[in-house]
């Protein structure tokens, strides 16, 4: 599947990827379709691996092009070439910007221009609103003032955008809400620390939100680095909360304010999470889970699990303890 928002260049082959890499050619020099995370890599991508959080993944993968480094050679299933690296996310990074050479452009829309009414038919239009090419708004939706909906967003039907709402690399389902001021599909904040200067990720995902969704004032959802960052069906964000890239929120899910998430980790359905707290990076979170206010989580949590505290762990513990230290004291 072509990626809606990022233009791939075309007819990349393996001994390109080893040129950029600096390895040694190799004979059997064919043709690469593009880079994928190993749950959507087809035969004809190329796909990675440099984590153990990933061995089962690497067994269920499509892909037959693989890098990774020493560590985890011994891992991979024999059917899959490997190419050896040092550095698996430098590489990868080199690689996205061979085949998406524009995706670290994040500057505005050139395209957009003044929305005029006449061109919406059936959708209310406030003051001042920048529309770039293609952009699709579905039946009854209102766009608020000073908004700005970037090229190839599509917006669902009966939906409404607040004020001030910058929307890119975007899709939105139907019957949802985007509050004032939110910030939607710009880059997350993917880079590498360099002895000269920071390395930055190139992303070309996207931002899936699904239909039922309010998503409050002042957020801010990037979008995913390979895959995309998704918010499902009727789940409802409060205000200023950070999402971040490769992000994955399920259904029915209600997020309080000022709530964290680090990127690549999936939140189940029906997850409950108070406020202020943090939730790191590629973790899974299951169904109906309960995470009380200013928790701190950094490892994955069962479903139907209540927790709280730094470290998060479950919420009957988190009170004994409490009574114990007061009780110390």
């Amino acid at each position: 599947m072509e990626n809606y928002f990022f233009k791939k260049k075309k007819n990349i082959f393996i001994n390109d990827i080893l040129f950029l890499l600096k390895l040694k050619k190799q004979k059997n020099n064919h043709k690469v379709d593009d880079i994928k995370t190993l749950e959507s890599a087809s035969r004809n991508d190329i796909t990675f691996l440099h984590s153990t959080k990933y061995i089962e993944t690497i067994k269920k993968t499509k892909s037959k092009l693989v890098i990774t480094n020493q560590k985890f050679f011994d891992m991979i299933p024999n059917k899959i070439t490997t190419i050896l690296v040092s550095d698996v996310l430098i590489s990868v990074a080199k690689i996205t910007s061979l085949f998406y050479p524009n995706a670290l452009d994040d500057n505005f829309d050139k395209t957009a221009t003044k929305a005029i009414t006449k061109d919406y038919p059936g959708v209310k239009l406030g003051k001042n609103i920048l529309l770039g090419k293609n952009v699709r708004i579905g039946k009854n939706s209102t766009i608020g003032h000073n908004t700005i909906i970037e090229h190839n967003v599509k917006i669902g039907n009966n939906c409404n955008i607040g004020s001030n709402v910058i929307i890119r690399n975007t899709i939105v389902g139907n019957h949802t809400n985007i509050l004032d001021g939110a910030i939607i599909g710009k880059k997350g904040f993917g880079f590498f620390p360099g002895e000269s200067k920071n390395i930055r990720y190139p992303h070309v995902g996207s931002v899936m939100i699904g239909d039922n969704v309010e998503i409050g004032c002042n957020n801010t959802i990037d979008r995913g680095s390979l895959s995309n960052t998704i918010i499902g069906d009727g789940t409802f964000i409060d205000n200023q909360v950070h999402i971040a890239h490769n992000v994955k929120i399920g259904k029915n899910c209600i997020i309080t304010g000022q709530v964290g998430f680090a990127g690549s980790s999936s939140i189940g359905n029906r997850v409950m999470i108070g406020g202020q707290a943090g939730i790191s990076g590629h973790l899974t979170i299951g169904d109906n889970v309960q995470i009380g206010g200013g928790s701190g989580v950094i490892k994955n949590i069962p479903s139907n699990s209540k927790v709280m505290g730094y470290p998060a762990k479950n919420i009957r513990n988190f009170l004994k303890e409490s009574k114990l230290n007061d009780w110390l004291e």
